[in-house]
This record gives structure tokens, sequence and C-alpha cells, in this order.
């Protein structure tokens, strides 16, 4: 039994559905609006999160990363929530968490991959909800889940740049405001 399978993948699974149901409502017009990641817009946000998840799928699948070249030029709203349900269907294989997989800028066990995995899906999609006006609820579970995810990557990310400076959260908030201050993010920013 993967231990880690069996807490990460229910939490990816409802992340990425939440993700796919968000990411096929946002409308043309919203494609230029600001997002929380401030130097994205809601369409630079849709190209890099999707590049992101179908990076992720061929993480948990222990696939080859293309070169720095290939990009995922011209991800739009439908093409996010596919490579959403992309990643979670990969990081539903038990083994997908098994030994070392290629993601980012090298190799890193595939365990912590998911954990970006699933911090990727609950920030971004937080972003993208904040900045379309939609919501975006995860059970409490996924929220202590991806609360600790947060947590564990926190000092690698603030290092190199994915985080900003912590933002104060009472320490009695729900655990997604507690992962979204971690990560830098405002849980009150409106645009």
């Amino acid at each position: 039994m993967n231990t880690q399978h069996d807490t990460l993948e229910p939490a990816i699974r409802e992340c990425a559905d939440a993700v796919a149901a968000l990411a096929t409502g946002i409308r043309d017009e919203q494609l230029q609006d600001p997002t929380p990641c401030e130097k994205f817009t809601v369409a630079d946000l849709v190209e890099h999160f999707g590049g992101t998840l179908l990076s992720s799928a061929r993480a948990a699948r222990k696939e080859a990363q293309p070169g720095e070249s290939a990009t995922a030029l011209g991800m739009t709203p439908q093409a996010l929530a596919d490579a959403a349900n992309r990643a979670s269907a990969a990081w539903s294989d038990p083994a997908a968490y098994d030994g070392a997989t290629e993601f980012g800028p090298g190799e890193l066990p595939a365990v912590v991959a998911a954990s970006i995995t699933l911090q990727e899906l609950a920030l971004h999609g937080w972003d993208l909800a904040r900045a379309t006006g939609r919501p975006f609820a995860l059970s409490e579970e996924t929220e202590r889940i991806a609360l600790g995810a947060v947590e564990q990557l926190a000092e690698a990310a603030r290092g190199n740049g994915a985080y900003g400076p912590p933002v104060p959260v009472s320490a009695d908030a729900p655990a997604f405001q507690r992962a979204l201050g971690v990560s830098g993010r405002n849980h009150v920013w409106n645009g």
C-alpha cells in the first residue's frame, strides 16, 4: 500500500476536478484580467498552469520532459481543463508515486512531484477563481493536505521566486487560507 498515493491522490483529483470546471467557465473577455500572480494575466496563468500540468502528467508516467524550447503555446481554457484531467488521471496510478521522476528543473522524488502538482492545482486554481470571480471550494481534508504540501515546498518555492513573502493569517483560520498565506497570497485579494 502506498500511503502517499492514498493521501495525495484524492486531493489531486478533487483539485483537478475543480480546476477543470473553473477553466471551462473562463470567458474570452476575462483573459486579459489581472490575477493574484502579479506577473500573470488570466491568459498568462492559463498558459503557465496548463504547461505545468502537462509536465506533471509526464512526470507521473515517468516520461522524459520536452526541452526548454517546447512550450504549451496556445493553451486555451478548455486545454487547461483537459491538462488538469490528464494530470489527475496520471497521478491516480499508485506506481506514479514510486521512485524518482523528471519534473521542473531536474529529477526529484516522485512523491515531491505529486506534492508540487497538488499545490499548483490548489493555488493556481484559487488564483484563477479569484481573477474570474468564480468559487473555488475544496473539502476540509483537501484543504488540510494542500496546506501540508504548501508548507513542505515553501522554503524552496520562496527561494526560486514561486512564492512571495508569507502573508500573516490567523492560526485558527481555515487550512486553505493558511496555505494561501504561506504561499504569499492574500486570501482577500480582489483585483
